[in-house]
């Protein structure tokens, strides 16, 4: 099986924990299992934030990575150095680097920020996952 990662082109840099938590929803009413792998804690804490306070019929099951829970979520947030061993169908990268456990994935989605500093560590992992023989795609966010 390939391995694919779209990366979005943010049009400002506020977007991209919306639309992170809008692709995991989406990926998950596919019936996929999401991992969002943040950069901080705190990142992690503000994705969970935001998928609590989405509407009623948009309510999307998740758990911060290490969270006991009963049933395992369909959708784990994790941060660097913390992160549930279950298996996922699609990583949401929210790090500036390429997570080590790449390899695990099929699926990625991955963002180019605007800010230039961060639109460089965009570039590297692009170019890390095409060495790595990964189908590469952009999109324009709206």
């Amino acid at each position: 099986m390939s391995k694919n990662a779209q990366f979005y082109l943010l049009s400002e840099q506020s977007q991209v924990e919306k639309i992170a938590c809008d692709l995991a929803a989406s990926a998950w009413r596919l019936g996929k299992r999401v991992l969002i792998a943040c950069e901080t804690e705190q990142q992690a804490l503000d994705i969970d934030e935001a998928l609590w306070v989405r509407d009623v019929e948009e309510f999307v099951p998740h758990n911060l990575s290490g969270e006991v829970t009963t049933y395992a979520t369909p959708i784990e947030i994790s941060w660097k150095g913390k992160r549930n061993a279950q298996r996922r169908d699609l990583l949401i990268n929210l790090q500036t680097e390429i997570p080590d456990y790449v390899s695990s994935f099929n699926h990625m989605i991955d963002f180019v920020p605007v800010e230039e500093n961060l639109k460089v560590l965009a570039r590297e992992r692009y170019k890390q996952l095409r060495q790595l023989g990964w189908q590469l795609s952009t999109e324009q966010t709206k």
